[in-house]
């Protein structure tokens, strides 16, 4: 049985030296090959790859957020020109971590790893995943946007855009001016991905931006209310009252 193959990656060339590599492997079929993430998400309505060979860093959606809006994603081998990404904490959990250019003998180990591993190998690689975006998150410029899907369509946001995150059971709600997103993800994540100088986790069930903040007021003992500049109002816990005072230097 052949190993279904997508090759994901912006550069022509990339794609056109995997492609020969793959040709000249046994039992391995390409299903088709893309230029972008949103060339990719439409190909999955059709295709369904056991594996992805993704690039990380494209325009419009880059690897990660095309992980992040893909419905149960495949096996991921990522090839890429950096090496920053915590490849070790990657290979604890994906399938491998190639660097451009990929050497024929370099392809042909990270199969056998996905073949040792099965194609399943959903749990670790996911885990794996998710330390990778906390960590680009932070020194990236990728982090300073997120990813919403909607339906069939996509939505990418600035940080810049935010004025507080509300917890909504399995999803967060993206308080943006004048309107709300859903995104399936938690507040933890927020909270270790977001640059803390300038978000504020200040109760279980809200973040704010520190921009977006007009004025704290007392409620009872030790208790506290924070008024947006839009004048929302959300409650805030003695800890994240800490926080606050800590970031504001009070």
């Amino acid at each position: 049985m052949s190993i279904k193959v997508l090759i994901v990656d912006d550069e022509p060339l990339a794609r056109s030296l995997l492609e020969e590599h793959l040709a000249s492997m046994k039992e391995v079929q390409v299903l088709d090959s893309c230029s972008d993430g949103f060339e990719a998400l439409k190909s999955l309505k059709i295709q369904r790859p056991d594996v992805i060979l993704l690039d990380i860093h494209m325009p419009k959606l880059n690897g990660f957020e095309l992980l992040e809006v893909m419905e149960n994603p495949p096996a991921v081998i990522f090839i890429t020109a950096y090496d920053q990404y915590a490849i070790k904490a990657f290979e604890a959990g994906a399938i491998d971590y190639l660097l451009k250019p990929v050497a024929l003998e370099r392809l042909e180990k990270a199969f056998a790893k996905l073949q040792q591993a099965g194609i399943e190998q959903k749990q670790e690689q996911q885990k794996a995943l998710d330390q990778l975006n906390r960590q680009s998150g932070k020194h990236e410029e990728e982090g300073r946007r997120i990813v919403v899907k909607n339906g069939t369509s996509i939505r990418m946001i600035s940080t810049h855009e935010l004025v507080y995150i509300e917890a909504y059971d399995d999803y967060v709600r993206l308080h943006l001016p004048g309107e709300f997103l859903l995104k399936k993800q938690t507040m933890n994540y927020f909270e270790e991905v977001l640059d803390p100088r300038q978000f504020v986790r200040i109760h279980r069930s809200f973040m704010i931006k520190i921009s977006s903040l007009n004025k704290l007021e007392a409620m009872e003992k030790d208790s506290y209310v924070a008024i947006l500049k839009n004048g929302i109002r959300l409650p805030v816990s003695r800890s994240g009252y800490d926080k606050l005072k800590q970031v504001l230097n009070w």
